[in-house]
């Protein structure tokens, strides 16, 4: 049901936003789930929509997205966190319900829009508070692997996380370790370093 129509029927955003989330929750349709989820991350841009998506909790429907198997829902769920996460309420809401911890379990997942929003999100996360946590030696390894990736997306934006994010020290730490496996965060298959 698109927005149109249910405001032809009186409904406000508010409205529209929670039907969507009850939706979401009382179909066992997967196509429904996806299609509901992805209208939802759609509406996490508009920043006008954020203290209903946090009324409605759906920031951390967001989150549990992310552990899901459904790639679909995974993707929708790492892409509505990237597009509502600048707004430091939602910001501080996602760093304190292990947000960053779920976004870089997203690093080794072999659907590259969710590697990208994970990395994205990874960099809208940066507080003072949660910068040890976002650049863990763990995931400047990672980044260091994903810079040197024939993908020139996702080449190019980790090289922006280890230019904006990271400290040269760290990125040294990382590039001097004898055994490049990013402790724990395997390199997806797609992602292979490129032959240079």
């Amino acid at each position: 049901m698109s927005y149109g129509k249910l405001k032809s029927q009186g409904l406000d955003r508010f409205e529209y936003l929670q039907a969507l989330v009850t939706e979401f929750q009382d179909t066992d349709n997967e196509e429904a789930k996806e299609q509901v989820l992805a209208n939802l991350a759609n509406f996490a841009y508009d920043p006008s929509n954020y203290d209903f998506l946090r009324r409605l909790q759906v920031i951390d429907l967001f989150l549990d997205m992310l552990l899901e198997e459904n790639e679909n829902l995974v993707e929708f769920g790492i892409g509505g966190l990237c597009n509502l996460c600048l707004d430091k309420a939602n910001k501080d809401y996602i760093l304190h319900n292990n947000g960053v911890q779920l976004v870089i379990n997203c690093l080794s997942n072999p659907n590259e829009e969710i590697v990208l929003s994970a990395i994205t999100t990874l960099m809208y996360l940066m507080t003072l508070g949660s910068r040890a946590e976002v650049t863990a030696l763990p995931v400047v390894e990672c980044m260091l692997r994903f810079s040197l990736s024939a993908n020139k997306r996702l080449s190019n934006l980790a090289t922006v996380f280890l230019e904006d994010c990271c400290s040269p020290d760290q990125v040294e730490r990382a590039k001097s370790l004898e055994n490049h496996t990013a402790l724990g965060i395997p390199l997806p298959k797609k992602f292979a370093p490129s032959k240079a």
